[in-house]
């Protein structure tokens, strides 16, 4: 028999056959007889192995329309499509297109299936024409016998309607076929059909919420909090729309063992699922297969009862026969009988033993039988038999397969072999074991993966196995295979932890009962791999390290040294005290050190990820291996906007210290700089990578010459040019804009001459925060802070409204298309992205998984995996499963804010890590953690009466605090505001009214007790981020990101001072303790700025010159004649305000210091800043006193010697507390 080589299987052809076919209606025999052909013929055009003949293709297109199988308005473009996939050598012919699609009738009616209010949507689908998710459904190209199951099994699910319905039987008998065979089958009497498997144990709240995606992808209140109410939600649908929920492989889920019943530990949910679904009126059906009834179900169960089970005999003799024949065994009638009697018809079974049969004895199957008795127990002795068997090669593929658990391509398991071979020698081993059926093609193109009953049998045998070898000490398959691979999808690698990992803790931990015995037993087996050479340790190392970080929970005070450590996951793991000096490691997976990722990009070769802080860092990964390849200091303050160039050579950061920069992405080195006057918002490559373009608060959008940075022409704007709204059309021809007040403006952009404004209008209430062009610019994306996406057609140079998108329950931030322009993702404030269906113009469905609000968006080139940022996070979705790839982590303890006590023994801080932390100077206890902010604390404040604490978050929210009990009193919160940001905030001296820096309405006072506001400020032309009161307590200081100081009577918020002279935002205030002077700080053009101003009169006293660094942070000295700054390069300096004269200077904190604050009694200073430490300093001497610091990730880790890491890498870890000996 010819078997289909490898690399011909097309299974993107056969997936759109197979859907075309389910939506008409069919069976693979059905549409076969109605073309003229066999139902094997129809199987292999659906398993990607054959494409049909051009007459065959054409009736088959011709029926789909008939059937309006192809999205209405869109057949002409599906059907070339299709024709393409069919890799046919003639062209379509469009005549005969155009005169099919003529004769199309007007659109199916579609229904509304109201759904319960509280959910508040409507679904609306066509009759006769299911949604359908099959996820990962096996490809079922031939189908034996079963005839009457699935008449019985139509029966019930569509006429009787049962509630649930179970398919029993052994391994290998075809559970997972006849399942999906109903499902093609019957899918036409169905709104919408889900199809999942349950081999790798999610847990039952993570499958609901995934079908819950897909029944509602437009409900916002997601993720549910509890599994009753997730039940709840899943019934509603239930009753609204007939589904059918398939769930495959339910044993997996079962407790195993003699008096085992129900559900294994950590899956009782199941249960109540099962329970809810068979016990509760809806017209929906869950049908499941396994080898074993739930027990809770029994009770359900009846011939009357919407509860029914069909357990699977034997295969019949005549399809068994079938089956035979096609594999092209020979032999007699009473031959085959005996061969089918003696493996019980069990046709997995069969067809491996056919393969056996062909391969050694000729196909003759009496040869087969006349070699000895041939017995067969049960699936799992078979199947270790055919372990035996297999070669080396094939022996370690197959377990690979078991391993990786998802379809698996020859380049991805070439990767893991820990002893390569040649890629010919895999290929052999591969096409062996599918010839023998003993695994199967994947769902991508070019994978294979194995079916359940073999994967199970795999799973448990190397857990056993490996126990073993760590029980004995003989390891040879610990150093074979990576039981969990760093570089693994993230739902991949959650899986290896629980199916594998945690097993095999469990069979140690039987073995050896002893306190600490387990953990004993590992370092016992790591102590002895050291003495081997590093190719002999495999991945023995890191299968131990990985086993004790999951007993452990840390891998504190360790010792890893003159170890190979290979794909091992070494993120978010605490190794503080742990040394791996001297040891390879390769393909790891370290914590970064970024805190805020502003704003993130993808190279057009998608092979670079670059990434933008808040600190004014630039990341980039290499996404081959996830590995960090470069980090720089870009600028002094975030990084808003971050893009690659279309020739993926230069990347150009544009931040809110007023600059653009050019980079070399080779090499990190700056090409060339320009300013702005205010901060840079947005940047774009024109498409033929000669101009850039960037908009600015200065109100102009600029166009730049990439090669050189002349600038070219200023585009004037009547306001602010906000967020990512300046972009250019595919073609280069066009640009467009957005500002603060909702408008969008488009730009014709000549190669030659002046740019002309061709349409300005209102686009949206509030500022424009993001503007993209689709893929073939005809429909532009605008999205604002009012919780909008609206989709515009350009036609004639004019945009045109074509929809505006709603759902989101919060600001939308940042916006990205997909490719083939079908698909936009949309992500803002409230930590979800929506992925919008373009051509419906509604959401789709919602990725979870974010802690902060998403702050960057970037498909990859081949449109298979988005990208997104927020917090410290960077995630990398798989858009087809909505599965979370992979998480890159940063680590970061910035901290923006301190204050002191009003007895001056504690100090508390505030940072990016939501937490308000109080410390104690005089002892050694640990710090008291305060939580409950949902975004980074950008302010903390001590009442001067000592009883409370107040905080504020960007998230425009304060919170009081009892200092006794640490229990949150009061949240200040304006939900009818939510444009407005809440920055640093300030105590008055008497304790009896709270200021805030905002972002709308410059400074905004709580009184105390009642949390009334005496006053409140109309719209502010500024941000302001600082506020401090006059000692009296009669005026008020407010830094506007303007460059001018604003200073309001604080009894009713007059404005009585502008002081003006900054050239760039002022960045941080302080009265003198007298009240007479006030001192400023900022970022000046070529360093920073230092003024004293004469509070009373309103005018500059002093100008410290040429601060060699940017002012973030000031306090006044030990008296009025003295001032201390700190800077962008982590340095203070003690100035005389009388001479200028710098006194002294400290180099004390890596990076930025952000906060000063002067101790109560006036002789102690606290500074904090990014590198997470708090310093306490003698204010007179500028002595060090203290430093306080939680511990970071690898704080003491020692690193000497170590091999196999990147220079950034070894940068990242010593930032995060690692450390190296010195010579």
């Amino acid at each position: 028999m010819k078997w289909p080589s490898y690399t011909n299987q097309d299974y993107s052809f056969g997936q759109i056959m197979l859907t075309l076919r389910s939506t008409i209606g069919l069976t693979q025999a059905g549409l076969a007889a109605m073309l003229g052909v066999s139902a094997r013929a129809v199987g292999g055009w659906e398993a990607g192995a054959s494409y049909p003949k051009v007459q065959h293709l054409k009736q088959f297109v011709a029926l789909a329309v008939r059937h309006q199988a192809f999205h209405i308005g869109y057949e002409a473009e599906e059907i070339r499509a299709l024709w393409k996939e069919a890799q046919l050598k003639v062209m379509i012919d469009e005549v005969w297109l155009s005169d099919l699609l003529s004769k199309v009738q007007a659109p199916i009616i579609t229904s509304q299936i109201e759904v319960p209010h509280d959910l508040n949507h409507t679904v609306v689908l066509p009759l006769g024409r299911p949604h359908v998710d099959w996820d990962d459904a096996l490809v079922v190209t031939n189908f034996y016998g079963r005839e009457w199951e699935l008449s019985q099994l139509a029966e019930w699910v569509v006429h009787d309607r049962c509630r649930v319905v179970g398919i029993l039987g052994l391994g290998g008998l075809g559970k997972s076929a006849l399942s999906v065979s109903l499902m093609h089958r019957e899918s036409s009497h169905f709104d919408v059909v889900i199809w999942r498997s349950l081999r790798n144990a999610p847990t039952c709240e993570a499958l609901l919420d995934e079908c819950l995606h897909i029944l509602a992808p437009l409900q916002p209140e997601r993720p549910l909090n509890n599994l009753e109410r997730q039940i709840d939600v899943m019934l509603e649908y239930l009753r609204g729309q007939r589904v059918l929920l398939v769930l495959d492989n339910l044993e997996t889920l079962l407790a195993e063992g003699e008096n085992a019943t129900g559900m294994r530990p950590g899956y009782e949910s199941y249960e109540k699922l099962l329970s809810r679904v068979g016990e509760t009126e809806h017209q929906s059906c869950l049908l499941f297969t396994s080898r074993e009834k739930p027990i809770d179900l029994a009770r359900l169960e009846g011939n009357q009862s919407p509860v029914r089970m069909l357990r699977l005999a034997r295969l019949e003799t005549k399809p068994c026969e079938q089956l035979l024949d096609e594999k092209g065994v020979t032999g007699s009638a009473s031959a085959r009988a005996r061969l089918i009697d003696t493996y019980t018809g069990n046709p997995l079974v069969l067809k491996i033993v056919a393969q056996t049969i062909l391969d050694l004895f000729d196909g003759e199957i009496a040869a087969f039988l006349d070699q000895g008795e041939v017995i067969f127990g049960s699936i799992r002795d078979f199947l270790a038999e055919q372990f035996v068997r297999m070669s080396v090669l094939e022996r370690n593929a197959i377990t690979w397969l078991a391993i990786m658990r998802e379809p698996v391509t020859l380049d991805e398991l070439q990767i893991v072999l820990a002893t390569p071979v040649p890629r010919v020698q895999l290929l052999e081993a591969m096409l062996s074991l599918y010839r023998r059926s003993l695994i199967e093609r994947g769902q991508k193109q070019g994978s294979f993966t194995l079916q359940s009953v073999i994967l199970e049998y795999l799973t448990t045998y190397l857990i056993d196995t490996v126990s073993a070898e760590i029980n004995t000490g003989q390891m040879e398959w610990l150093a074979q295979y990576g039981l969990e691979l760093a570089t693994a999808d993230e739902y991949v690698r959650n899986t290896q932890q629980r199916l594998i990992i945690s097993p095999i803790l469990v069979v140690l931990g039987a073995s050896t009962p002893r306190m600490g015995g387990v953990e004993t037993l590992l370092l016992d087996r790591l102590g002895k791999l050291r003495e081997l050479v590093g190719s002999a340790q495999g991945y023995a190392p890191s299968n131990l390290i990985t086993l004790l970080r999951i007993l452990r929970g840390h891998l504190r005070s360790l010792d890893l040294s003159k170890l190979t450590l290979l794909i091992s996951y070494l993120q978010a793991v605490d190794m503080q005290d742990t040394t791996l000096s001297k040891s390879l490691v390769q393909d790891s997976v370290f914590s970064d050190t970024f805190d805020s990722v502003i704003a993130l990009d993808v190279s057009k070769s998608g092979k670079q990820w670059a990434a933008s802080t808040r600190r004014g860092e630039v990341l980039m990964w290499n996404t081959n291996g996830m590995t960090l390849q470069n980090a720089w200091q870009a600028h002094s303050d975030m990084i808003w906007t971050i893009k690659f160039s279309p020739d993926g050579r230069t990347l150009a950061t544009g931040s809110w210290d007023s600059t653009l920069k050019v980079w070399d992405v080779e090499s990190g080195k700056l090409l060339w700089l320009s300013r702005h006057v205010a901060h840079v918002n947005c940047l774009a490559f024109s498409p033929d990578n000669r101009r850039l373009a960037s908009g600015s608060n200065d109100a102009t959008v600029v166009l730049w010459d990439v090669e050189n940075g002349i600038q070219i022409q200023t585009l004037p704007h009547p306001v602010s040019v906000t967020g990512c709204t300046v972009n250019w059309s595919p073609d280069g021809r066009l640009l467009v804009s957005g500002d603060l007040e909702g408008y969008i403006r488009l730009w014709e952009i000549p190669e030659n001459g002046l740019a002309k404004c061709l349409q300005v209008f209102a686009g949206h209430a509030t500022f424009v925060d993001a503007l993209t062009f689709s893929p073939d610019g005809r429909i532009l994306a605008s999205t604002s802070f009012d919780g909008t996406v609206k989709l515009w057609d350009l036609i004639n140079d004019q945009f045109y409204p074509r929809k505006t998108i709603v759902g989101h329950l919060a600001r939308i931030g940042r916006l990205a298309w997909s490719p083939d322009g079908h698909t936009l993702a949309c992500g803002g404030i409230d930590k979800m992205i929506w992925l919008v269906d373009v051509e419906k113009g509604s959401y789709r469905t919602v990725l979870q998984g974010h802690e902060h609000h998403i702050s960057g968006l970037a498909f990859m080139p081949d449109g298979s995996s988005l990208l997104s940022g927020g917090g410290n996070a960077l995630h990398q979705w798989d858009v087809i499963n909505m599965h979370c790839m992979r998480t890159v982590e940063g680590y970061s303890k910035s901290l923006y804010a301190v204050d002191w006590s009003p007895d001056s023994t504690h100090v508390i801080v505030g940072g990016i890590d939501k937490i308000v932390t109080l410390w104690n100077l005089s002892d050694d206890t640990l710090p008291y953690s305060l939580y409950g902010h949902a975004g980074a604390v950008c302010g903390v404040g001590w009442n001067p009466h000592g009883k409370w604490l107040a905080s504020s978050e960007w998230n425009n929210v304060i919170r009081l605090w009892d200092t006794e009990s640490g229990i949150c009193l009061k949240t200040l919160q304006y939900p009818n505001d939510p444009d407005n940001v809440f920055y640093a905030l300030a105590w008055s001296p008497d304790g009896e009214r709270l200021a805030v820096g905002t972002g709308k309405h410059g400074v905004q006072i709580f009184e105390s007790e009642t949390y009334h506001q005496p006053w409140i400020g109309n719209e502010f032309p500024t941000w302001i981020r600082r506020v401090v009161w006059s000692p009296d307590g009669r005026l008020l200081a407010g830094a506007g990101d303007d460059g001018i100081v604003y200073v309001w009577d604080a009894t009713d918020g007059t404005l009585h001072h502008q002081l003006t002279g900054h050239r760039s935002m002022v960045l941080n205030l302080a009265w003198s303790p007298d009240g007479t002077q006030l001192a400023s700080g900022g970022r000046g053009i070529d360093g920073g700025e230092l003024f004293v101003w004469d509070a009373q009169n309103d005018y500059r006293l002093r100008v410290i010159e040429n601060h060699p660094g940017i002012v973030y942070a000031i306090a006044w000295g030990i008296t009025e004649d003295i001032l201390v700054s700190g800077d962008d390069a982590g340095i203070l300096r003690w100035w005389s305000v009388k001479s200028g004269e710098c006194l002294f200077v400290r180099h004390v904190h890596m990076n930025r210091i952000q906060a000063l604050s002067r101790s109560p009694d006036g002789t102690k200073l606290a500074s904090c800043g990014n590198d997470g430490a708090i310093m306490i300093w003698d204010l007179q001497s500028g002595e060090h006193l203290q430093t306080l610091r939680r511990d970071r990730p690898y704080e003491r880790l020692n690193i000497t010697g170590i091999r196999g890491l990147t220079e950034a890498q070894m940068a990242t870890l010593r930032i995060l507390g690692a450390v190296e000996d010195t010579v």
